[in-house]
């Protein structure tokens, strides 16, 4: 009779087991199910302890267990938790029924930074399903992510402390014509919608608006004063209207054993308060959720995101017209594949210019949500292929919803380290863009050669602004970069003027150089060559001639007579009211009455070249022959002639007959060189007030 009883007891206790089991998963399973992720998480994780693993059903539904575990965790931002119950749904074998488990714990690997995790996973993952898209992205992404933090944007980042609380802060939006007050979504506790997400296990989401005060201070937040805006359920994510006469809200419902999406609700203007919202009807079914809306100025269409059917897989990006004489908006369309992926498009925003901003984690990036921009294309609601904004705007963590304020400024929100948020809670912060660094080398030399000219004030003036000077130094530079108080010498969207002032023992000069950093996108470093002239004579490039002859000479590949001359046109051209003797020279063979006669010719023969093929005016230029009256001076250094004096030791050397005669048995061909740096043209400023002469009589018929 004991034996009986007790064998009745235990079947009574197994029974109950057996009923007990099935009740918890069920009720984990409808948590699940609703997107109650908080309470799913840990009722699924009951419900997989009380799971004893006795046959291959048990192990299969304990892996199952484990995969939803995993998934409501990283859905509560738990990425640790998630980790443990993914590889737990590994270790049990269920990537043979859902290979996704690969996947989703590499995506986390890849949020982390955990590069090597993350292919490992993707890999295992690709081995299932070979042409899985998404994932090969996500592989290429791995091998770009390291390139893009690299090279990280000029952008620099910082989280609002003084905006953002513990719970969750997002989403920040300009509420105000006067653009200093701004609205955002946060979990911080307030007097409306009190209590835990079941999603997340925050507070519920409400709208706060924060304002800046003269100073740029931000004062504390309030709650978004309006009746109806903030309820007991979830509002995130607000936008305005380019008049804000219209907002647009996202409202995300809870009720219990519902499975409810999110909505977009929409409000206007009234006096100083906003009508009651209404709901835009966009989704097909209850569960379908629509947010995160994005009007245009008018606000004659509105961009979304959504899990609608017949887009890209995951959230997309929608857009949808108002018709102004029905008041209803037209059937959603996808943006397509040039924006939207088999990933999640989230979060659209309109840049100043009209670009798309949004977010995605199906595009190549960094890992989880990545900011992006598409340019606007030809064509209503056109955009080219967006591209990623990059480092340090965009980090392995979740970055999404930019809004610009200016040109160099803006919010977005991101969950990265350094936020207030804990458990990698996301939180609002803000960018800048610093000012492209310029600064200004200017060179200063003689005119004919390259030595440079020390002690000479140069002045730098900007259009529309101030002026500054400086002085060069010993190696004939000026440098200017930042002033005494950190200001830059060299500012954005100026031109300039560089111009040399007078100096002892040169000619003065109206020559003048301009640069400018208007348009300029990235930093530069100027430099500027001047020239001043020297009151000595020039030195110009070679002029050659052949022995005996006045033909100007053309060496192939090494000395044309006639370029050499056009430095000549060039620098009268340059100087207009030079007036400039080209002296020529022969080298000492031959009697001294034929040499001078020879340098007289060669000298006509470039004043020829210049008069009758280049154009100048005849009396800028004056002809004379020296003969071999002038022997050259050249520099011997490391075994080479020389006619530019090197630097470091080297020997000067006058190439008198005597000189060079020495080398006429032991060395011809030097002998030849040495008489052919003789023959040569050099240039003497006869005066620098040359006027044409229809000017001059110009100015004296006026003077009459």
């Amino acid at each position: 009779m004991k034996m009986k009883s007790f064998a009745i007891v235990l079947s009574l206790l197994f029974s109950i087991t057996a009923l007990a089991q099935p009740a918890a998963i069920k009720k984990a399973e409808t948590a699940y199910k609703s997107g109650k992720y908080f309470e799913a998480a840990d009722l699924l994780t009951k419900a997989y302890d009380r799971i004893s693993p006795r046959n291959e059903r048990a192990v299969a539904m304990k892996a199952d267990l484990a995969y939803k575990a995993a998934y409501s965790y990283e859905k509560a931002f738990n990425d640790e938790k998630a980790i443990e119950w993914y590889q737990r749904s590994i270790d049990l074998k269920h990537f043979n029924e859902n290979p996704t488990v690969y996947f989703r714990i590499g995506n986390i690997y890849r949020k982390q930074g955990e590069y090597d995790k993350a292919k490992e996973n993707y890999e295992e993952y690709l081995a299932l399903v070979p042409d899985d898209k998404q994932v090969k992205n996500a592989l290429n992404s791995l091998e770009k992510a390291q390139v893009m933090k690299d090279n990280r944007t000029r952008y620099t980042v910082k989280a609002e402390f003084k905006i953002n609380d513990e719970g969750m802060d997002m989403a920040p939006v300009v509420s105000s014509r006067r653009g200093n007050t701004f609205v955002f979504g946060s979990t911080r506790k307030a007097p409306i919608g009190s209590g835990k997400d079941p999603i997340t296990g925050e507070g519920y989401f409400n709208i706060w608006e924060v304002e800046k005060d003269r100073s740029g201070n931000w004062n504390p937040p309030k709650l978004f004063e309006s009746d109806s805006i903030n309820t007991e359920f979830n509002e995130g994510t607000m936008a305005f209207d380019g008049r804000f006469k219209n907002l647009y809200i996202t409202r995300c419902p809870t009720v219990e054993k519902s499975d409810l999406g999110c909505q977009i609700w929409t409000a206007e203007k009234k006096g100083r308060s906003w009508s009651i919202p209404k709901k835009l009807p966009l989704n097909s079914h209850d569960s379908i959720s629509v947010g995160h809306p994005c009007p245009n100025e008018d606000a004659s269409i509105l961009i979304f995101s959504s899990d609608l059917p017949g887009g890209q897989g995951g959230k997309d990006l929608w857009y949808t017209k108002y018709q102004r004489r029905e008041d209803s908006w037209t059937t959603p369309v996808n943006l397509g594949p040039g924006i939207n992926t088999p990933g999640d498009e989230l979060f659209p925003t309109y840049a100043l210019n009209g670009d798309l901003l949004f977010s995605s984690d199906g595009h190549k990036g960094l890992g989880g949500l990545d900011l992006f921009r598409a340019a606007k294309g030809d064509g209503e609601m056109k955009f080219e292929a967006p591209k990623n904004l990059g480092t340090p705007l965009n980090s392995d963590m979740n970055d999404y919803h930019l809004t610009e304020t200016d040109e160099r400024h803006g919010y977005f929100t991101s969950n990265r380290s350094g936020s207030r948020g804990s458990r990698g809670l996301p939180d609002i912060w803000s960018y800048e863009l610093p000012p492209n660094v310029f600064d200004l080398k200017v060179i200063v030399t003689k005119v004919g050669g390259s030595e440079r000219i020390e002690g000479a004030t140069v002045e730098v003036s900007a259009e529309g602004g101030d002026s500054f000077k400086g002085v060069t130094n010993s190696d004939g530079t000026v440098f200017w970069d930042k002033k005494p108080n950190g200001d830059r010498y060299i500012n954005e969207e100026t031109n300039y003027t560089v111009k040399v002032l007078p100096k002892e023992g040169f000619h003065p000069s109206d020559d003048s150089e301009e640069f400018s950093t208007v348009g300029l996108k990235y930093d530069q470093n100027f430099i500027v060559e001047m020239n001043l002239l020297p009151k000595t004579p020039i030195v110009l490039p070679e002029v050659r001639y052949r022995l005996g002859s006045a033909e100007l000479m053309v060496i192939e590949d090494s000395i044309n007579s006639k370029d050499s001359l056009n430095y000549v046109y060039e620098l009268l051209q340059e100087y207009p009211g030079m007036v400039l003797k080209l002296v020529s020279h022969t080298d000492s063979r031959g009697s001294a009455r034929s040499n001078e006669r020879l340098a007289e010719a060669r000298a006509k023969s470039c004043v020829d070249y210049l008069v009758n093929e280049k154009g100048v005016a005849a009396e800028r230029l004056v002809p004379e022959g020296q003969g071999e009256n002038s022997p050259r001076m050249v520099y011997l250094k490391d075994g080479k002639y020389l006619v530019k004096k090197p630097k470091g030791e080297f020997e000067a050397i006058e190439l008198t007959e005597k000189y060079i005669n020495q080398f006429k048995s032991k060395d011809k061909d030097l002998f030849e060189k040495l008489h052919q740096f003789n023959r040569r043209t050099e240039g003497e400023v006869v005066r620098m007030d040359y006027k044409p002469e229809s000017t001059e009589e110009t100015e004296e018929e006026s003077e009459e």
